[in-house]
């Protein structure tokens, strides 16, 4: 008997709570309390359309508090079984409606959608974020490097957030401006002076177009030297233009040695054509004897000839000598 009761009891315990799991009976109770119109069929059905109902519940509670006309019940289950954060829209909404800010329901979900933070972009649209951008390096028309670094100050667009470049591209286009701002000055030292003529510069190009920002200003955080690249650039050319002197002065000395070893192997030649002439010489003096059209007298004057050009060109050496010592 004992036994009975037990599963009896069991049995009952089960099956309520299979039926206050299906059927929610308590979170019926919480929303009509506070004025949302939902059936406890519908409740059950959500459960078997796995969609968790006390997500669903507590976001039309909210909206109704806050007074929001336009999110039904069928638009946050549409929303929840696409992959969307249906508290987070429905807190976006809410505080875009405490800020007169213009945000419908398919708004928010798109943008909830797209992957974005739709409560912080309503955020950002009422308290403005600072970006800091990087360490950006420039050079002016006199050659210094000046590095400078940027306090950017955004607002979320919320009509851009679909589709809108982030937070990268708007520092990116900001480098750009500061860079050809940097560039376009006559020196280094203007910049320095008036580090705001970069802000206004760079804002009046409209770097927030096309972004899911707006650029409220652009203020110029710090400015430091850098190196003096106009200088090390003429050094390098300088460098370059003593290199390629050496290298064509190597290779007129290289042709002018090749040169002289030409003119040495010609006169080396020439040298040995007049040893080899010298040597037929007696034979042909010896001929000459034989035919008879050389006498002796004739021999004889042709080394006095001889012997007075060596004359002439020891004393020619001589005076060369006595000159020299005399200087």
């Amino acid at each position: 008997m004992e036994t009975t009761v037990i599963l009896i009891c069991v049995a009952a315990a089960l099956v309520l709570l299979v039926f206050f799991y299906y059927c929610p009976f308590f979170l019926w109770i919480s929303a009509r309390v506070s004025g949302v119109k939902i059936s406890l069929m519908q409740l059950v059905l959500m459960r078997i359309r796995q969609v968790p109902a006390s997500v669903i519940v507590r976001a039309l509670i909210e909206a109704h508090k806050a007074g929001l006309q336009d999110v039904t019940r069928d638009d946050l289950e549409a929303h929840y079984l696409a992959g969307g954060d249906v508290e987070k829209v429905v807190h976006a909404l809410v505080s875009a409606s405490k800020a007169n800010i213009d945000l419908g329901f398919k708004m928010a979900t798109a943008i909830d959608l797209a992957g974005r933070d739709v409560f912080q972009a309503v955020q950002m649209s009422v308290n403005p974020k600072v970006i800091d951008t990087p360490p950006v390096t420039a050079v002016a028309k006199d050659g210094i490097q000046l590095i400078a670094k940027a306090r950017v100050t955004v607002r979320a667009n919320i009509r851009q957030l679909v589709g809108g470049a982030g937070e990268d591209t708007v520092l990116a286009r900001v480098g750009e401006g500061i860079v050809s701002s940097i560039g376009s000055a006559e020196t280094h030292k203007s910049v320095l002076e008036n580090p705001d003529s970069i802000s206004k510069l760079v804002l009046k190009k409209g770097l927030d177009s096309g972004t899911a920002f707006e650029i409220l200003s652009i203020d110029i955080a710090d400015i430091d030297i850098g190196k003096n690249i106009g200088a090390a650039l003429q050094i390098d050319q300088a460098q370059a233009d003593k290199n390629i002197a050496q290298a064509k002065a190597e290779e007129r000395r290289a042709m002018a040695i090749a040169l002289e070893q030409e003119m040495k192997a010609k006169a080396q030649e020439a040298r040995a054509k007049v040893i080899e002439a010298e040597a037929e010489l007696p034979r042909a003096m010896a001929q000459a004897f034989t035919d008879g059209n050389l006498g002796v007298m004739d021999y004889y004057r042709m080394k006095n000839m001889e012997a007075d050009t060596n004359m002439r060109e020891s004393l020619g050496k001589v005076s060369e000598v006595s000159d020299s010592v005399k200087r």
